[in-house]
């Protein structure tokens, strides 16, 4: 696939990707690309490669986490980059992101509801996210959800009402 023309999708897991454990009675972060997958091979959607890492629940996120996907988006040949992600610490990712790497255009999306339970959310935030980022002529770092796409800066998760809107 060519790097230049193509869309990498780092998944680091969040709601989007989680699954009931039957086991445990409870939703876990799935330690697979499978929501995504199953979402792209229904879509006429193509140049697109998908990269799991990290999956965890953006609340358990760190700086080291970070940096680790700081240091992948650095070393890697794609220039437009999508990273699924948790919706509670998208924006700190986004600035610890955004201060180091200027030279990318990444864009973040993530689902309030499992896609594994409700497609629908999800399907929209990464549809919107990747048809943005196949028009996107700038560098920066912008954050997709809700049918708003803006600079990480310019969006911001309202908890009482668990949508994200524009500041």
């Amino acid at each position: 696939m060519n790097s230049k023309n193509s869309i990498l999708i780092l998944n680091l897991g969040g709601t989007f990707n989680k699954i009931y454990d039957e086991i445990k009675g409870k939703l876990i972060v799935a330690q697979n690309n499978d929501a995504i997958l199953s979402l792209l091979s229904i879509s006429k959607i193509s140049n697109i490669e998908v990269q799991g890492m990290i999956h965890k629940d953006s609340l358990d996120m760190d700086d080291n986490d970070r940096e680790k996907i700081t240091k992948y988006i650095l070393n890697s040949d794609y220039n437009k980059i999508l990273i699924i992600h948790g919706t509670d610490t998208m924006d700190k990712t986004a600035l610890y992101i955004n201060n180091i790497i200027t030279n990318k255009q990444i864009v973040i999306t993530g689902a309030m509801k499992p896609f594994s339970i409700n497609p629908i959310e999800a399907t929209s935030n990464l549809s919107m996210a990747i048809g943005y980022l196949k028009c996107l002529n700038k560098d920066g770092t912008f954050i997709s959800m809700h049918g708003v796409v803006l600079p990480y800066d310019k969006i911001t998760k309202n908890r009482s009402l668990g949508v994200f809107e524009c500041l």
